[in-house]
């Protein structure tokens, strides 16, 4: 028998549930991924609480959370190599992730390169095919543009601060606590702005009076004015998130406040967009998956970073997979560094 999260409804932290269920076995064209570590991201919180677009769309409830997963190939289906039975692979999957057994097709199903450890594998693909898709497909960046990165020490910012370095970018980063700024400096970012002690948007100015090419923002109502604000002309805002409208604590949403942030949520304009020369470019990778062209273009030039150095393996803290509650609750705090996993 298979181990797995469900959540029935939504709700809090008790709706993640550890359930049995049989054992899975793969159609035509497919793999089972024998699970030893799932990925965590903040969208399976999002997921939790009922407000994750796609997960309505794609599957309702009950749902398994869960985009990411690394482990061994346990079985495969009609028309899938039988080579592959025993190699060690992460996969990426819309939803399902937290479980002992995923079945996704072969295409959605990568070796696990070298440079990473079960664990680092399981945190990678997610966040960094997010940072991919901002920063390459959206926002194309030229050498020497100055780029401003939210949330840079966590998982998509973490990517997004080392990818932008190595297109040449001059790159800010903005932290939310003054315990992140090493690990954002570290990760090579030219400046680091800590909103928990500076005024981020006075800070921002002083260092690029003039606005910042690429502006990459996750946190939403709480800095999307201001990244509209400082976004110089012919400058991108790619926006693929928008964190600081959910809590911090409880997991639960506040009703009452969420729809005050949407009322404050700014709508652009295009005539003012006209005039300013600015671009507001958005995206939700999990809307995505049928792209597969997409999928193996990025997987490609994120596995060239890893081997010529240029990106290095997540930073990943590893939760059992019972304690999936206290995963969710440390992520929601925002006081976590780099990626967190469940391990099966």
């Amino acid at each position: 028998m298979m181990r797995k999260v469900v959540i029935h409804r939504a709700g809090g932290y008790e709706r993640l549930r550890v359930e049995t269920a049989p054992d899975l076995a793969p159609g035509p064209g497919e793999v089972r991924v024998d699970v030893a570590f799932a990925g965590v991201n903040y969208a399976d919180c999002v997921v939790r609480m009922g407000l994750y677009a796609s997960a309505k769309k794609y599957v309702g409830w009950p749902i398994t959370p869960g985009f990411e997963v690394a482990g061994t190939v346990g079985a495969v289906g009609p028309g899938v190599d039988a080579s592959l039975l025993g190699a060690e692979v992460f996969a990426v999957t819309r939803f399902g992730g937290y479980a002992s057994q995923v079945v996704v097709p072969r295409h959605q199903v990568f070796a696990r390169p070298s440079r990473l450890s079960v664990a680092q594998a399981a945190a990678f693909p997610a966040v960094h095919m997010t940072a991919q898709v901002a920063l390459f497909e959206l926002a194309h960046p030229r050498p020497g543009e100055h780029v401003l990165v939210h949330s840079a020490a966590g998982g998509v910012g973490s990517a997004l601060v080392q990818l932008a370095k190595a297109a040449g970018c001059h790159v800010t980063a903005v932290v939310g606590s003054s315990h992140k700024v090493a690990a954002a400096r570290d990760l090579g970012a030219d400046a680091v702005i800590d909103r928990s002690t500076e005024d981020l948007w006075a800070r921002a100015e002083a260092l690029r009076p003039s606005g910042y090419d690429v502006v990459l923002d996750a946190t939403g109502v709480a800095t999307l004015r201001g990244s509209y604000a400082h976004t110089a002309p012919l400058g991108r805002l790619v926006v693929y998130g928008f964190h600081s409208m959910l809590p911090r604590e409880g997991g639960r949403p506040n009703w009452l406040s969420l729809a005050v942030d949407w009322l404050r949520t700014p709508r652009f304009n295009p005539l003012d967009l006209t005039t300013s020369s600015r671009s507001v470019l958005a995206f939700n990778l999990s809307f995505l998956f049928d792209r597969t062209e997409l999928l193996a273009d990025g997987r490609k030039r994120l596995f060239e970073a890893l081997d010529d150095g240029t990106l290095r393996p997540p930073a990943v803290t590893v939760f059992p997979f019972e304690d999936v509650a206290k995963a969710h609750a440390a992520l929601e705090s925002g006081s976590t560094v780099g990626k967190l996993v469940l391990a099966l």
